[in-house]
């Protein structure tokens, strides 16, 4: 077995005969066996015939939407082919209404609303057996209640996950009703906004074939049609965010809700409690400001950022994912660190890195990435929960590296008005600890345990495999150019290194080479054409065509640079017309995903033709099932924004915000190590099984304010959030992605999430680090901050603050410096190893050395609080303490690292500790 790692002596260990020989199987699990395993842990629906094909053509037409909106904003004219084209032109509150409608009918067609195995549902199904047992199953009653049994079990249950119920088309039509109101009654929305929803027409009004029926009844005329449609709306929102995402979170929203209507009755003068109380609200109140309102509640803030930013990125990663991205990346690292001690345990966090790029989420990532990664780490000597703990650990770590990130980091983009390109530069410090965290433990744990690297045969040589495929770095590439290099919007930054993407895909599609020269042949003669018609007569060829035209451009002007900016539409129709003339050309640098071929083959099948192998049909296939897996991507994302933003709506209306805030400062007295605490805390708890993005908004409407009146940079308290938000998903007794590896692993789940939280540790005590010091993540305070509002007086560091040495070496370099030795005496604690096995006393000492590297103000501001609990005040220069304590930390760390190394290196001691494994 290859080891590459100096630290390598040359043997594999006491454990190498272990490789290979596990008694649990470590069979790689196939593509399909993922997709099922993801699909059981968010119990989405298995559909066949009619009811897929609506799915996937519902999918389509949700990422047709929002290309146009990425592409055109909300005006854009659809092309008709019979009559004549239309002309659409979007308010905000449009868009998001329909963006919301689309997530809704897709929810309640992919998911659920029983599988006869909830609370409810089994204690219904209790009735009839007890009435048949005291009754006797002849009885009248009895036959009723199973006659009423049988049609609810019609009507609502779908213990197989594979049907569309009734109740389901119930919901699907009152969410596209709701979404029409939108598109054709937007002036009485208006009117309605400004004079209530009282003023809109009632519902015997605008259906009067329901006079006769509903006309007398109280309530139908003393609420209008928009107050019926905005209750229905809210209420549709709660059920898909319990079919999503779990009851707990609907309940949370649900709770929040209530105490908008019943808040007023809590008593002003009640100590704490007192702040909580609200003026009274109505139902008509609380509506119009939950579903009729661009800046809070449903189709607030977070559902503005999913329209704008979120759901082009999930888009992009999809098509990425579906190019065959992904399984590159994951070949890529092996092929980087494979042969090294513990190679597959550190390809497995480089592969968990590289697909976080594409997915953002922490269970799909998990275990596609697992599916390949875990058996491999099993082979080699890792224990089946360590596997599962590495990869789920890694994998969360998706959300919190640039450049793409997890939704969150849109939200942050939008609720702290940063540009993503700031996000990017703030985040990636601490996102490089966190993997060098991982990295490290997985190396100590493979000195202890003398795993060594996989087989060559498990490997591609690197450099061959970077010529194979380094277009899929392009992409990346090219998204980095347009947010930092060219400061373009995120959306449409998104949309160009899309197209760019389809564009290149297009290309290495149509290359080989028999076809190379065809193909730049065909691509010469479309830009030649298109330049042709700019000099001729100013319009490209299409409008030559229609008849439009004028006068002509210069060829050495306006006409390159117009000729220029369509580049990627030119390579993507070359692609496309090279691959007519040759339409059974096998691509050899391209592997899409299987998803695609599959779907392909599925698609022939079902016609009775051979369109598998058509390579034409096969990018076609590409481009749609691209756009399908993302809107099914999407959903749960757009449900989770739709249900949190109800949070802070209700806060707004309520005018809670600021009692909110008094409450938290009065609780934590003062002190800011408690506020911190506080915040991780609840971000844990809160964050259990549920998305981060859910976690972020709930937060950060409640506490962030809290955080940044401390004198926290405002930035630095939402990444604060953020991170405990991501750690949530690793954290037994949820640890959802945890549990996911668990389940590829065939591991413990509950020990699984126990080691894959101490894996992680490194990435709950950064956030203390850099709220500390804000130079960790590249703040710095501005000359003039004391005359400017909290929230503004920090900044993103430039070149000219890192060339001022005075202030980047204290500021910023020495403590980024001792997170990195921090994160290295923190994996020695948590896996008892550094060059031999440490004993109880040297890991504390490790653990001593780690904090006061990392984070020693955590430690300061402790003892200064417990200090002036009982009235004494210290006054010390806080850079020159912080620095003091961290050079303690160093020579604590470096000693306990000298001494650890001498023990290995002893003569007649034994390198490789023996210590049962975990």
């Amino acid at each position: 077995m290859n080891t590459n790692d100096p630290s390598d002596d040359g043997t594999d260990g006491p454990n190498a005969d272990r490789n290979g020989t596990d008694d649990e199987p470590t069979e790689e699990v196939s593509h399909e066996e993922a997709e099922e395993l993801i699909q059981e842990i968010e119990r989405r629906r298995s559909l066949q015939g009619a009811a897929a094909v609506a799915v996937a053509a519902i999918g389509i037409l949700f990422s047709v939407f929002q290309l146009f909106l990425a592409a055109r904003s909300f005006s854009f004219t659809i092309w008709l082919p019979i009559v004549d084209n239309w002309d659409v032109s979007l308010q905000l509150l449009q868009a998001n209404a329909i963006h919301v409608s689309f997530a809704l009918v897709l929810t309640f067609l992919l998911f659920p609303a029983s599988m006869g195995d909830g609370i409810v549902a089994r204690n219904l199904g209790r009735i009839v057996p007890a009435a048949s047992s005291r009754l006797g199953e002849r009885n009248p009653l009895t036959n009723l209640l199973e006659r009423a049994r049988a049609a609810s079990r019609w009507a609502f249950l779908d213990p197989d996950r594979e049907r569309v119920t009734p109740f389901d088309v119930l919901c699907i039509g009152a969410s596209i009703l709701s979404a029409l109101y939108f598109m054709t009654e937007f002036s009485e929305i208006q009117n309605m906004r400004v004079f209530g929803l009282q003023s809109g027409r009632p519902i015997t009004e605008v259906y009067a074939f329901l006079q006769p029926l509903l006309g007398g009844i109280p309530f139908v005329s003393e609420y209008s049609y928009a107050m019926a449609l905005g209750a229905i709306g809210v209420l549709l929102v709660l059920e898909a965010t319990r079919r999503t995402l779990g009851l707990p979170l609907m309940i949370i929203v649900a709770t929040f809700i209530v105490y908008a209507r019943w808040g007023y009755l809590i008593s002003g003068g009640t100590p704490f409690i007192g702040l909580l109380a609200i003026p009274e609200l109505t139902w008509p109140d609380i509506v119009q400001n939950l579903w009729y309102n661009t800046e809070n509640g449903v189709f607030g803030i977070p559902v503005t950022v999913s329209v704008s930013f979120i759901y082009i990125f999930i888009l992009f990663g999809s098509f990425l994912e579906m190019s065959g991205a992904g399984q590159w990346f994951i070949d890529l690292a092996y092929a980087a660190t494979g042969n090294r001690k513990g190679g597959p345990a550190k390809a497995s966090i480089l592969a968990s890195g590289f697909m976080g790029t594409i997915s953002g989420s922490s269970i799909a990532n998990t275990v596609t990435t697992g599916a390949f990664t875990i058996p491999l780490m099993k082979r080699s000597g890792y224990s089946p929960e360590f596997s599962g703990a590495v990869e789920s650990s890694a994998s969360s770590g998706g959300q919190i590296l640039p450049p793409v990130m997890g939704a969150a980091a849109f939200l942050m983009v939008q609720y702290t008005a940063t540009p993503f390109a700031d996000i990017i530069i703030l985040a990636t410090i601490p996102a490089i600890v966190f993997f060098f965290g991982v990295w490290v433990m997985v190396h100590l744990k493979a000195v202890e345990e003398g795993i060594g690297g996989v087989e060559d045969a498990d490997t591609v040589p690197l450099l061959s495999h970077l010529k194979r495929g380094w277009f899929y770095l392009v992409p990346i590439g090219l998204l980095l150019y347009y947010l930092i290099i060219e400061r373009l919007s995120v959306s449409r930054s998104a949309w160009f290194t899309l197209v760019a993407l389809v564009a290149l895909i297009a290309l290495v599609s149509a290359y080989s080479e028999e076809t190379r020269g065809r193909l730049l042949g065909v691509f010469a003669a479309i830009v030649g054409v298109e330049l042709a018609s700019y000099v001729y007569a100013g319009v490209p060829v299409t409008g030559l065509v229609t008849g439009a035209g004028g006068a002509g451009l210069l060829p050495t002007g306006e006409a390159i640079d117009l000729v220029v900016s369509r580049i990627e539409w030119y390579a993507m129709l070359a692609g496309a017309l090279t691959l007519l003339s040759r339409p059974n050309l096998d691509a050899p640098l391209l592997d899409l995903n299987p998803t695609v071929k599959t779907t392909a083959d599925s698609i022939g099948n079902r016609t009775g033709r051979d369109l598998g192998d058509s390579q034409p049909f096969r990018l076609g296939t590409f481009v749609v099932k691209s756009m399908d897996e993302g809107a099914r991507t999407a959903v749960p994302v757009v449900i989770a924004v739709a249900a949190a933003g109800i949070i802070p709506g209700v806060i707004s209306v309520s005018g809670l915000g600021p009692n909110l805030t008094s409450l938290l400062l009065a609780l934590s007295g003062g002190s800011l190590v408690i506020m911190l605490l506080v915040t991780a805390v609840a971000s844990i708890i809160l964050g259990m099984g549920m998305p981060t993005t859910v976690t972020y908004i709930i937060l950060i409407s409640m506490l962030a304010t809290p955080l940044v009146e401390f004198g926290i940079p405002l930035l630095a308290a939402h990444l604060f959030i953020l991170y405990f938000g991501v750690i949530a998903d690793i954290t037994p007794p949820v640890a959802v992605a945890a549990y996911a590896a668990s389940g590829v692993a065939k591991s413990d789940p509950f020990e699984t999430g126990v080691k894959a939280f101490s894996l992680s540790l490194n990435k709950a005590i950064v956030p203390f680090a850099f709220v500390l010091v804000p130079g960790i993540v590249l703040l710095r305070e501005k000359e003039n901050a004391t005359e400017l509002p909290i929230r503004e007086q920090y900044r993103v560091v430039g070149f000219s603050d890192l060339a001022e040495l005075s202030y980047s070496v204290p500021e910023i370099l020495i403590p980024v410096a001792g997170v990195f030795l921090g994160v290295i005496a923190l994996g020695a604690t948590v896996i008892g190893t550094l060059y031999t096995g440490a004993n109880r006393l040297e890991r504390a000492g490790f653990a001593l050395s780690s904090l006061l590297l990392m984070a020693p103000g955590l430690l300061s501001t402790s003892v200064f609080d417990l200090l002036g609990l009982v009235g004494v005040t210290v006054s010390v220069d806080a850079l020159l303490l912080d620095l003091a304590l961290r050079g303690i930390g160093f020579v604590l760390f470096v000693g306990l690292a000298a001494k650890n190394r001498q023990e290995a290196t002893a003569p007649g001691e034994i390198n490789q500790p023996t210590v049962e494994r975990t």
